[in-house]
C-alpha cells in the first residue's frame, strides 16, 4: 500500500539505556524507507528517552509492528503515534536560556521557577543539568510569546524578584549567536576575584582597619564618592613601608573557583582582565598569577621606601571602569555586546552597565537592580554556567590537563 502523502509517525522508545538500541531501531526504518524529519535523544541516570519523528511514504500500521517488534528483541518500550504533525520546524528556536543554580535546587524552589514562568506565558521547552558542583546548576531552554523589550525585562524582573526570596539565583538571557559570541570578561577584584578588600589589608598594617572598613562599606552601598572614600582612605595608610604591599600581595585569597573560572575562559579564547578600585602594585601579582591579558587599577605614590598617603595618576573609579571596559574592548576589537562585566559595588555600576552582560556577584543592592544577573553563592565559577559552560566540560578539560580536583564543601 502507498500513500499519496507521506504520512508522520512519531516513534518514542524509553528503557535502560544499552548499546544497539538505536542501530536496531533504525534499521527498521530503513526496511520501511522512512525518511528521518527529527531525532532527540536523552540518557538520564542510564535511561533512555529517544524521540524518532519519520515520514513514512507505505504503510504507517506495517511500519508502527516491525518497529514493535525491533524493540521487543532488545528489551526497551516503544510508543508509536501515526499522523503526529512536524510543530518543531528546523528553524525554531528557543528565545531564552534560564539558568536556576541552588545548593541545593529543592524542589519547592524549581516549582515556583515554572510556575513563574507560565504566568508570563514562557513555555519551558528543555533542561538540561549544567552542573553538580560546587552548586546545582539546570539550564531551561524556554520560548516565550511575546518577544519584545517590555516582555523581556517582565521576564527578568520576574526571575529576580523570584531569586530574591528563594535561596536560589536564576540567570536570563537570550538564546542564540549573541548569548554564544561572549569574547572579554571583565572582573572586579575586591570581594570579586579575591576574597576581601585589598585596602582594608592595608589599613589593618597601619591599625586603622575599623575606619577604613566603614568607609568603604560606605562606597560601596554608594553613599559616598569613590573618589572622595579612596583619597579619605589612602590618607589612612601614610607612613607604611612600601614592603607592606607585597606582604598584602602574598596574602591575598582567591574566591572559591576563580582559577577554575580564568583557566577555562582562556581554554575557549576569551580575553580576560581585572578592573579595579584597587593598586597596581597589589593586582599586578594577580594578573602574572593567573595570566590575564589586562589590568587598570590606582597606583599608590611612593617616596623614600614609605607611602605617602596619597595616589598618582588617572583615578579608576565608577566611570573609570567603565572606560577601562570600553578601552579593552576596542584594544582587543570585541564588540561591547560580546563583553561580561562581573562585579559587587555600586562603583561597578557603570562597568556592567556598558557590558553586554553584567553580573553581579553577592553584591550590595545598588548593583543588583542595575545587573543582567546576580550570583549570590560564593563561587566564582558559576559565571561559567551562565554563560552555557557545563561542570561536565569543565572537568573534562581540567582532566585531560591534569589538573582535575575537586575541593570538600563545608557543610
Amino acid at each position: 500500500m502507498t500513500t499519496a502523502n507521506p504520512t508522520t509517525v512519531l516513534i518514542t522508545v524509553t528503557g535502560r539505556d544499552k548499546p544497539g538500541v538505536t542501530s536496531v531501531l533504525f534499521a527498521a526504518l530503513v526496511r520501511h524507507g522512512a525518511d528521518i524529519l527529527d531525532v532527540e535523544q536523552v540518557v538520564l541516570h542510564g535511561r533512555l528517552v529517544l524521540g524518532v519523528l519519520v515520514a513514512e511514504q507505505h504503510d504507517p500500521e506495517q511500519l508502527q509492528e516491525a518497529v514493535e517488534q525491533a524493540m521487543a528483541t532488545v528489551g526497551v518500550h516503544v510508543e508509536v503515534e501515526i499522523g503526529v504533525e512536524d510543530g518543531n520546524p528546523v528553524d525554531q528556536q528557543s528565545t531564552h536560556a534560564v539558568v536556576v543554580l541552588g545548593q541545593p535546587v529543592t524542589a519547592r524552589s524549581f516549582s515556583e521557577v515554572a510556575r513563574r514562568l507560565a504566568e508570563v506565558n514562557v513555555n519551558i521547552d528543555a533542561i538540561r543539568r549544567v552542573a553538580d558542583y560546587p552548586v546545582t546548576g539546570l539550564e531551561l531552554q524556554v520560548t516565550a510569546e511575546d518577544t519584545g523589550q517590555e516582555a523581556d525585562e517582565q521576564l527578568t524582573s520576574t526571575m529576580a524578584e523570584l531569586a530574591a526570596h528563594s535561596g536560589i539565583d536564576v540567570a536570563v538571557e537570550r538564546t542564540g549567536l549573541v548569548r554564544k559570541a561572549k569574547r572579554l570578561v571583565v572582573f572586579d577584584v575586591d570581594s570579586t576575584l579575591i576574597q576581601g578588600e585589598v585596602v582594608e589589608m592595608l589599613a589593618a598594617k597601619a591599625g586603622c582597619e575599623q575606619q577604613v572598613r566603614e568607609v568603604t562599606e560606605a562606597a560601596m552601598r554608594g553613599e559616598l564618592d569613590f573618589e572622595q572614600s579612596l583619597r579619605q582612605r589612602v590618607a589612612l595608610l601614610e607612613g607604611l613601608p612600601a614592603s607592606v604591599l607585597d606582604e598584602v600581595a602574598d596574602e591575598l585569597e582567591l574566591t572559591p573557583g576563580a582559577r577554575t573560572t580564568v583557566r577555562t575562559l582562556h581554554r575557549l579564547g576569551f580575553h580576560t582582565g581585572v578592573v579595579s578600585g584597587g593598586f597596581t602594585q597589589i593586582i599586578q601579582r594577580l594578573v602574572d598569577d593567573l595570566g590575564l591579558d589586562f589590568s587598570a587599577a590606582n597606583e599608590l605614590e611612593v617616596v623614600d621606601g614609605k607611602l605617602t598617603g596619597r595616589v598618582v595618576g588617572e583615578i579608576v573609579d565608577r566611570p573609570g571602569k567603565a572606560r577601562a571596559l570600553r578601552r579593552f574592548a576596542e584594544q582587543h576589537g570585541v564588540p561591547r555586546a560580546q563583553c561580561v562585566a562581573v562585579g559587587d559595588g555600586a562603583n561597578d555600576i557603570d562597568m556592567l552597565s556598558a557590558a553586554g552582560l553584567g553580573v553581579a556577584f553577592n553584591a550590595k543592592a545598588a548593583l543588583r537592580e542595575v545587573a543582567d544577573t546576580s550570583l549570590s553563592h560564593p563561587f566564582l565559577d558559576a559565571v561559567l554556567f551562565v554563560l552555557g559552560v557545563t561542570r561536565a566540560e569543565i572537568e573534562a578539560a581540567d582532566a585531560e590537563d591534569g589538573v582535575l580536583r575537586r575541593v570538600p564543601l563545608e557543610a
